[in-house]
């Protein structure tokens, strides 16, 4: 089996080097005036509060280490990668960078040295970013105290750390395109679809990503490679489906973590507190009437898994009876706003069931918001429970107080048990 993998492992990247004989040519947009990335105090909030939009902080930021100094490794199917260091410092971070190598960067993915950007980086959708709020973007990372912070070499391995694979990888993948207004459209719609197809860069999570890492742009939903959480569908009735959620209660859950419909965590709990609860009240606004109006898929969840036998059945409502009853409550129902409800609920029943899986071995908390400053959380089980236990209580939750997903199995389990938290 490995030497097939490798075998179709070459055979893809001579087809990808072929490719990138025919790499086509760059974008540039110039800049209106220096005045766009001008210190000013007016460019530089605008500026702070875009990199927040973005959230650009997750990705640059070590953990402990100072905001914007780069070093957070990024782990992905191919290897390691590091975020870079956005201070002005001269020699390790954007110091002698113009305005011009900066869009760049965000619009054709490319670095000032001319090295080819990779795509955890998600310049394919930073690539709708306009120059204005390039610009000013470019003027708020300039305004920082400089670090002298060396980001380590990417870890990657072969042959994806050749720069020939990663230019056929984004001749098939990749297409620098600003946004356009759709005219059909009000201006709220269009600032909605600017912000999650763009700066909130929402789809490098939300969408499934193909065997070379490449994304589309469907929010229907995918397995986040590595750190094992599924970002589940946004137009999926079966998953999120935030079509038929009311405009305030998906507003809510952006700005504080919770809502009556659901509650963020996970990475997505980062997200809010890192990044959207920053955001003002009209462009949350913008992304919910986005996020509503996006075509319905499925209605029901697609889950042909295997269904739990009786005694699997017995064994997790013992379990349930011992370690879940006194919050989510016997009918499953919780109590609100504190222990959310078992029945229904649509992240309980997601396939694949990581999500769940993850909850019950780590625990897990709604991020600490301003609207949200106590959140109420789950603690972990890991260390009462083994793999088969987990297993045979979400596999009753899952079938019970009307829930009909498949079973659990201790294998799937064990899967995530030792998968960091991020």
């Amino acid at each position: 089996m490995k030497k097939l993998a490798l075998v179709s492992t070459v055979v893809a990247a001579i087809a990808l080097l072929v490719a990138a004989l025919a790499w086509p040519r760059e974008e540039f947009i110039p800049s209106t005036s220096p005045a766009a990335w001008a210190p000013t105090p007016e460019n530089i909030a605008r500026g702070a509060y875009l990199a927040r939009a973005g959230d650009c902080v997750a990705c640059h930021t070590a953990r402990g280490g100072p905001e914007y100094a780069g070093g957070r490794a990024l782990d992905t199917p191919f290897g390691r990668l590091y975020g870079p260091n956005l201070t002005p410092d001269l020699e390790t971070g954007i110091g002698r960078w113009s305005a011009d190598d900066f869009w760049n960067a965000l619009h054709n993915g490319k670095s000032r040295d001319g090295r080819l950007l990779y795509p955890a980086f998600p310049y394919t959708n930073y690539t709708r970013i306009s120059r204005t709020d390039s610009d000013a973007m470019f003027a708020y990372f300039r305004s920082l105290a400089p670090r002298r912070r060396l980001t380590p070499p990417h870890e990657l391995d072969f042959p994806y750390d050749q720069q020939a694979l990663l230019a056929g990888w984004r001749l098939l993948y990749f297409r620098p395109a600003v946004f356009t207004p759709q005219p059909g459209r009000d201006a709220e719609w269009n600032r909605g679809a600017y912000l999650v197809n763009g700066l909130g860069h929402c789809s490098a999570c939300h969408s499934t990503r193909n065997r070379l890492g490449a994304a589309g742009d469907t929010l229907s939903g995918g397995l986040i490679p590595t750190i094992g959480w599924y970002a589940p569908s946004l137009t999926a009735g079966g998953e999120v489906g935030l079509g038929d959620w009311d405009k305030e209660h998906i507003v809510a859950l952006l700005q504080t973590g919770v809502s009556p419909r659901g509650s963020a965590t996970g990475p997505m709990a980062e997200v809010v507190a890192r990044s959207l609860q920053h955001l003002n009240g009209s462009d949350l606004s913008a992304m919910a009437t986005y996020l509503k109006s996006l075509p319905a898929t499925d209605t029901t969840p697609a889950d042909s898994g295997e269904r739990a036998s009786e005694p699997l059945l017995a064994e997790g409502r013992r379990l349930y009876g011992r370690y879940c009853v006194e919050c989510h409550g016997a009918d499953g129902k919780g109590k609100a706003p504190a222990y959310p409800p078992l029945a229904g609920n649509r992240a309980v029943t997601l396939t694949p069931a990581v999500n769940a899986i993850r909850m019950v071995l780590h625990g897990g908390f709604p991020p600490g918001t301003a609207g949200n400053p106590r959140p109420y959380g789950m603690p972990p089980y890991s260390h009462e429970l083994d793999d088969a236990q987990v297993a045979a209580v979400l596999t009753y939750v899952r079938a019970s107080w009307g829930n009909a997903a498949a079973k659990v199995t201790a294998p799937d389990v064990n899967r995530y048990r030792s998968v960091p938290l991020d």
